[in-house]
């Protein structure tokens, strides 16, 4: 494959990389392949790893403004050589330009077809001027006692450590080094509230559950809010005389994506958070925002967003919520349609339905649920309903096969949140006397494991027999 609009080849890294990355930020973002020859073929490039440590120091210190969260690093293997990927998207702050040369046509470029072209005077003031002065990097965060426990803490679990220049790495101030916007989202108290909502029927008339999520770091109302609708993304059996069929309500990976994608292409100058809506046919996931400017809806189904709050996405990214940039809608288009997605002028919404055999399947459920059943009176210590208001802990008891750590518990259960596992499953089920631990006098030893109680394990019973 040839150079195009949106690759370019390099045998080898070169003075001239940032002035690519500059072109494609300003222009449509695109893909850099060192270690291919102009030709494409793959010619291989020595210690890919070091090299990819050295250029994302080069674009993190060379370009301006800063283009963290806009580009990724990724090394490949082609015919049993290493090359290198330098993934760019279209920047939100245009005009970007290498810092040494200012901004100017010698060091703001774009792209015109397959080549890197100096940016005219005129451009350069046009895209100065559209810039966007209220980015959450500007804002001023509304509270100065700011704490970061929780977010160390997510970075302590994938084995990264923030030091003590960790706010200004992760652009937390702003231009006066103050806490901006996005610290305060980070911080562990704010008053973002984040709502799971489910209703009976197809509108928003009859309201069977409201949640309230955030109040603290956006990372943890984010891992809360997945652990919620993983729970809700329940997988239904059907079986035909040829089969048994498995499906879960929503594509679990279109689901994850969706949400992510609410969480860090909302426009959170407007004070406003994502909100997440369960109806009987339907999961309704609304950002608030809608286009980014310059981009077009062909580009945003393409992967090539711009990310509305660079900032976060860096986050995100540093914890592995956010997998390559530029692939959380593809990956959403991989299961579901286009006609999924319902853009408005200050809106963005992502529909994803539940089709009419499982809606069926759902509605039998209920009404099985809803027949009284009598339990054997052999067994009148036993109560006689069981916790069916807590769907959680009913999980919880099923995943049990003798003594279990709670790392493993959580595994089995696909929640990533240890806050919201031990507050919604572990700790009630304790309560009911239906878990207990095998270290009662150190309930946090690290040797400290979990098993179900003879009433855990006849509750579970009734639970099974009742199914």
């Amino acid at each position: 494959m040839l150079e195009t609009k949106h690759i370019e080849y390099k045998q080898k890294v070169t003075p001239e990389l940032e002035k690519e990355v500059v072109a494609f930020l300003n222009s449509e973002g695109g893909a850099i392949y060192i270690g291919v020859d102009k030709e494409g073929h793959t010619v291989g490039v020595a210690s890919a790893d070091a090299l990819q440590l050295e250029l994302k120091d080069r674009l993190k210190n060379n370009i301006v403004p800063s283009c963290m969260g806009l580009f990724d690093i990724l090394v490949e293997k082609r015919e049993e050589k290493d090359i290198i990927k330098v993934i760019v998207l279209m920047g939100y702050e245009r005009p970007y330009y290498i810092k040494k040369y200012g901004l100017s046509g010698k060091g703001a470029f774009m792209r015109i077809g397959s080549a890197s072209e100096p940016m005219p005077v005129k451009r350069i003031e046009e895209l100065f001027v559209k810039r966007t002065l209220n980015s959450i990097a500007r804002i001023r965060s509304p509270k100065k006692d700011l704490r970061f426990q929780q977010l160390h803490i997510y970075y302590q679990s994938i084995g990264k450590t923030l030091n003590e220049q960790f706010a200004k790495n992760l652009e937390l101030l702003n231009d006066g080094g103050d806490y901006n916007y996005v610290a305060y989202l980070m911080n562990d108290i704010n008053n973002i509230s984040v709502r799971v909502a489910r209703y009976a029927g197809v509108n928003q008339v009859d309201l069977i559950q409201n949640e309230e999520y955030g109040h603290e770091s956006l990372i943890k109302a984010t891992q809360q809010v997945l652990d919620r609708l993983n729970i809700e993304n329940r997988t239904f059996t059907k079986i035909t005389h040829k089969q048994r069929i498995e499906r879960r309500l929503w594509n679990a990976v279109a689901l994850r994506e969706a949400v992510i994608n609410a969480f860090v292409h909302n426009d959170y100058t407007y004070e406003v958070a994502p909100k997440f809506e369960i109806f009987k046919d339907r999961l309704v996931i609304t950002s608030c925002g809608g286009l980014p400017y310059g981009i077009s809806r062909e580009e945003f189904f393409s992967g090539a967003s711009i990310p509305r709050n660079k900032e976060l996405m860096r986050i995100y990214r540093d914890l592995d919520l956010v997998e390559h940039l530029g692939s959380g809608i593809p990956r959403i288009l991989q299961a579901y349609s286009r006609d999924q997605f319902n853009f408005m002028d200050n809106f963005l919404q992502v529909i994803l339905p539940i089709d009419e055999d499982l809606q069926a399947l759902m509605q039998q459920e209920e009404t099985t649920m809803q027949v009284p059943r009598k339990y054997p009176a052999s067994t009148p210590q036993v109560p006689r309903k069981y916790p069916a208001s807590t769907p959680q802990i009913q999980s919880l008891l099923s995943v049990f096969e003798g003594a279990h750590h709670r790392e493993d518990l959580q595994n089995k259960l696909g929640l990533s949140d240890r806050e919201y596992f031990r507050k919604n499953y572990l700790n009630p089920a304790i309560e009911e006397g239906l878990v207990a631990l095998t270290i009662p006098d150190k309930p946090t030893s690290s040797k400290q494991q979990y098993f179900l109680t003879e009433k855990g394990k006849e509750v579970l019973q009734l639970i099974t027999n009742d199914k």
